[in-house]
């Protein structure tokens, strides 16, 4: 099955789980690294994320994926919560976070650089909108965009 496609359906059938807790399901990765196969589900809820609850969802979900046993082939089974520097995907992830710092990745360079960082204003017709100290607003195509996450200021 390929690794979209897995996601995608781990996603489906484990929303329902992780709401009735109120647990947001923030993304999922399956991917191969060496010669292992990981599936990490990133996890968020009011108030932040514990160890506990990483390992409660751990064993829910493990239990879970035993019955329904949607991936064919042997995994590693991370629970985690999105970090700090969590990336933003979803439109709701870009609605939440408006007003906060963030840093982007671009795939390609502008004005000789791929990585920006300042205030996120928003998605407006498949643009990236951030406020930048220096140049002011900058508008990314959301095709140049490799990634946005949250900026961590010490």
């Amino acid at each position: 099955m390929p690794k979209v496609k897995t996601e995608q359906l781990v996603g489906e059938m484990l929303l329902p789980l992780l709401e009735r807790q109120y647990y947001e399901l923030v993304d999922i990765e399956y991917k191969k690294e060496g010669s292992h196969w990981y599936l990490r589900i990133y996890i968020d809820k009011e108030g932040g994320i514990t160890v506990d609850d990483c390992q409660s969802v751990s064993e829910q979900v493990s239990i879970w994926l035993d019955k329904k046993d949607p991936i064919p082939n042997s995994y590693i089974l991370e629970v985690s919560s999105p970090g700090l520097d969590r990336i933003l995907k979803k439109p709701s992830d870009f609605e939440r976070y408006k007003g906060f710092k963030v840093d982007v990745s671009l795939y390609k360079s502008v004005k000789s650089k791929k990585k920006f960082t300042g205030e996120l204003i928003g998605w407006e017709e498949e643009q990236l909108l951030i406020q930048e100290e220096k140049d002011g607003v900058l508008s990314f195509s959301r095709n140049d965009v490799a990634a946005v996450r949250l900026a961590v200021e010490f």
